[in-house]
């Protein structure tokens, strides 16, 4: 098989080909391994001695026997035997072990990093880009207006990232 997709390397059927049936059910266990993943656990380098029809792990960087070759790839285990889908950038995997989103950011798996410009809860946004530091007070004749000034200037910022109403 040499025709194959870009990102997922399913099989394509070719024209003329015979037993289609095998290429096609090829590509539809790897997109049933890819399409909203999930895993048991990830960084695995042995493949797990009596795998359940569906379950998948991330293989480690140094994995050993059936995985050997397959690092960092989702490895799924079918009635067929083990499927392997690559990672790609932005490749996103849920692990059970972690409770966590997995993404696939610069060559590595990384855990529960959330990347947004915006945070909104119930319709609500309530974290927004960062604002400018606020100044620390210093000096003064009189404490309280500078503290006071302050305040008003922290309650600001909250209320501008949404986090305290307006």
């Amino acid at each position: 098989m040499t025709d194959i997709t870009a990102r997922l390397a399913l099989p394509l059927l070719e024209s003329g080909q015979a037993q289609k049936e095998v290429t096609h059910n090829e590509a539809l266990a790897r997109l049933d391994l890819a399409v909203q993943a999930s895993v048991l656990a990830s960084g695995l380098s042995t493949p797990p001695v009596a795998p359940a029809d569906g379950q998948a792990w991330i293989v480690g960087d140094s994995p050993t026997g059936a995985w050997t070759g397959q690092g960092r790839a989702v490895a799924g285990w079918t009635v067929g035997g083990w499927r392997f889908v690559a990672p790609f950038e932005g490749m996103a995997v849920w692990s059970v072990a972690d409770a966590l989103v997995l993404r696939f950011i610069a060559g590595a798996w990384v855990a529960g990093r959330v990347t947004a410009t915006r945070l909104v809860v119930g319709g609500v946004p309530v974290v927004g880009p960062q604002q400018a530091p606020i100044a620390a007070p210093i000096g003064g004749a009189t404490v309280d207006v500078e503290a006071r000034t302050t305040i008003s200037v922290i309650l600001q910022t909250l209320r501008s990232h949404g986090l305290i109403a307006g």
